[in-house]
């Protein structure tokens, strides 16, 4: 496993990081979630991911469960307030109340005195930017949180943010969390020239664009049992899966056989050729699936692959 600098920071985090969405707390079982977790960090993953809003905190308890055995300055923990956490009109949002509360809640469920990382999981119009990042630097300042986070900002909102942290001396934002991969480029021309130009490093997650780009889903073939397409509410995966998509995918299967990867590792290796990106988050409901996504890490890919995968995408 090879380690990149978070942003503009000092602090280092594997390639390859396990996230929670869809998975921990209760569409795999914890069983399966631990084994995953814990073959993550027998692998040198040192970079775990989730959410309050996931299973209404199932899977920070599940993730927070699982890494207590391990020495907590040894990884890096995320997680993320925004979501809605209950039936009030309190809470949800970027207020301070929601905040500071959602905070205290996360750190009670992951069973931990500090959050590494704590995203604001999207923008929101409804609170005033200075007020939401003003709480963010009280819980920096109280050791509470180490360094804070956005996902889903647009360009502009990010480089307010950054304004008036500047303007205010508040803790500045040093890490986005955006949906990046082969299938979905949208963060190419605008965010991440936004975040190399103020030290902001990109965390992705959907690397293999909710599954589709590990080839398991096939041309006018019923999606594989169990597999997340064959889910009710799951169906198109957000709208990454068409046959235009897996079109690309199968001449994307002949790329990678001929650079002795899968096409997962392919994948991966592709985002990885982005300096300002971190880490690639994954999702693992086995321990297995694991051990191949981290082959990806070091993998560099040369200049005539690079073109051959654009002209593929491109299409």
């Amino acid at each position: 496993m090879e380690y990149r600098r978070l942003g503009n920071t000092g602090l280092k985090v594997s390639e390859i990081s396990l996230g929670s969405w869809l998975t921990y707390g209760g569409y795999v079982e914890e069983q399966k979630a631990t084994a995953s977790i814990d073959k993550a960090y027998e692998l040198g993953i040192n970079f775990f991911d989730t959410a309050n809003v996931y299973m209404r905190g199932e899977a920070e308890k599940v993730v927070g469960k699982a890494l207590s055995q391990y020495e907590r300055s040894s990884y890096v923990l995320a997680t993320k307030v925004f979501g809605k956490m209950g039936d009030g009109p309190n809470d949800a949002g970027l207020s301070r109340k929601h905040i500071i509360e959602q905070c205290h809640a996360s750190l009670k469920r992951l069973g931990t005195d500090y959050i590494d990382i704590y995203y604001c999981h999207r923008y929101h119009i409804e609170t005033p930017l200075e007020e939401t990042l003003r709480a963010l630097d009280d819980l920096v300042r109280q050791g509470k949180v180490l360094y804070v986070g956005v996902s889903e900002w647009t360009a502009e909102q990010m480089t307010e943010a950054v304004h008036l942290a500047d303007k205010k001396l508040l803790d500045h934002i040093v890490v986005n969390q955006p949906n990046y991969s082969m299938l979905h480029r949208n963060i190419e021309k605008e965010i991440i020239p936004v975040s190399e130009k103020h030290g902001i490093g990109q965390v992705v997650f959907s690397p293999l664009a909710q599954g589709v780009l590990t080839g398991k889903y096939k041309k006018g073939e019923a999606a594989p049992a169990g597999s997340r397409a064959s889910q009710e509410n799951y169906s198109n995966l957000f709208g990454v899966l068409n046959d235009q998509n897996l079109d690309k995918v199968e001449n994307l299967k002949i790329v990678a056989e001929k650079e002795s990867l899968t096409l997962s590792q392919l994948a991966i290796a592709w985002i990885l050729r982005q300096a300002n990106v971190a880490s690639a988050l994954v999702g693992a409901s086995r321990p297995e699936q694991l051990e191949e996504n981290v082959k990806a890490s070091g993998v560099k890919l040369s200049k005539d692959t690079l073109l051959q995968i654009e002209e593929i995408l491109s299409v």
